[in-house]
């Protein structure tokens, strides 16, 4: 339900402010659009839980299914990125009542839009492997040169 300020309910009935233009939308601008679309990325494991949700998944997937599809993510890590992404609103969770508690994350409308823009990097990475592997490693970098 939708309210004249921009704010709407959600399937929980927690107050969501829609994100409004801005009017300075000009590159580099420190809300622009492609700033904001830079931010999801930030964390690394966000594009590769969005990727293993609607790719391995169907976009929907219990805890432990979803962490023994991301070898090398821990679950302190895990926890916390699904928790932003929930409070972001690009995924759902939902507590089944069973024993033992059993959480299952899904997909949103918006979680999927951002999917194919994923996707789309991740096409971008496989057609372009060999440019990958000429870069040299960031210092930081787990990945060995080779």
């Amino acid at each position: 339900m939708a309210a004249l300020d921009g704010t709407i309910l959600g399937r929980r009935n927690h107050k969501v402010t829609m994100m409004q233009p801005v009017s300075d939308d000009r590159e580099g601008h420190e809300d622009c659009a492609p700033r904001r679309v830079l931010e999801i990325f930030a964390t690394k494991w966000t594009s590769m839980i969005l990727h293993t949700l609607h790719s391995v998944h169907g976009g929907q997937a219990r805890t432990g299914v979803l962490h023994r599809s991301l070898p090398g993510l821990s679950k302190k890590m895990l926890v916390q990125t699904l928790r932003e992404m929930e409070h972001s609103g690009l995924i759902d969770r939902q507590a089944e009542s069973v024993v033992p508690p059993a959480v299952r994350y899904r997909l949103t409308p918006l979680g999927y839009r951002f999917v194919d823009l994923v996707e789309q990097i991740y096409a971008w990475g496989r057609d372009n492997a060999d440019a990958l592997d000429a870069l040299r490693p960031r210092a930081s970098s787990r990945r060995r040169s080779g």
